[in-house]
């Protein structure tokens, strides 16, 4: 995957596309009578850390969510260098996409920031596991963690950020950043310093802002069906 040539990435439909910039105040207020909260359970989980070379990406066994009223399963999340989104057309070192599919096939992708500061306990596990022939295993790990507690979000239907670049996924990009030590963003940029899409044209799509809602529910009992 060449990121250096994106001209050169072809999608089926190419009119709602991601990442984009969050104009932040022109997102419009969610209705207050739909579901909005996002419920992670089962965070604990087991790990499978990978370069898969175009990102480090973490395969998760067991978390799911309800998210806006509907069940999904969290299938693998992944880093990009810099952000792929941005917020007023401010990129962040880091972001994690929280990659999540229905029963239906339907998919939806929690974004979140990253920026320096304190250090995260899971992302030093994460870069560890890659220490010893570019991947690892880990056990019982909590990945909540790796997601703010003001769990404000912006949401919108885009695609996925690589080839094939499908579209009709589910966005929802959180408000707040998640600090990192800045040698374990180093650490990510290491092994993909320029591996984010370049932004995409809104085209009159509806953006929508929601409050601080629930994000993790519990870390051991399944989320309801």
């Amino acid at each position: 995957m060449d990121y250096d040539h994106q001209e050169s990435w072809k999608a089926v439909h190419d009119s709602a596309q991601s990442p984009i910039d969050i104009p932040t105040r022109e997102a419009r207020p969610g209705d207050s009578l739909e579901p909005q909260d996002i419920r992670l359970s089962n965070v604990r989980a087991e790990l499978d850390v990978v370069d898969n070379g175009h990102a480090v990406e973490v395969e998760a066994k067991g978390p799911d969510a309800i998210i806006r009223g509907r069940h999904f399963k969290l299938l693998q999340f992944h880093f990009h260098a810099e952000s792929e989104h941005t917020l007023d057309g401010k990129h962040f070192p880091l972001e994690g996409h929280f990659v999540f599919r229905a029963a239906d096939g339907r998919l939806a992708v929690v974004g979140v920031m990253y920026r320096e500061g304190p250090a995260n306990p899971l992302a030093a596990k994460v870069l560890g596991a890659l220490e010893k022939e570019g991947r690892g295993e880990l056990s019982k790990a909590d990945i909540s963690v790796l997601l703010p507690k003001d769990k404000a979000y912006y949401h919108y239907l885009g695609s996925l950020t690589t080839p094939p670049l499908t579209e009709n996924v589910e966005w929802y990009v959180l408000q707040a950043p998640v600090s990192l030590a800045p040698s374990q963003i180093a650490q990510f940029r290491a092994h993909y310093a320029h591996n984010n899409r370049k932004l995409q044209e809104l085209n009159g799509r509806p953006l929508i802002r929601f409050p601080s809602v629930s994000l993790t529910a519990n870390r051991t009992a399944s989320a309801s069906r």
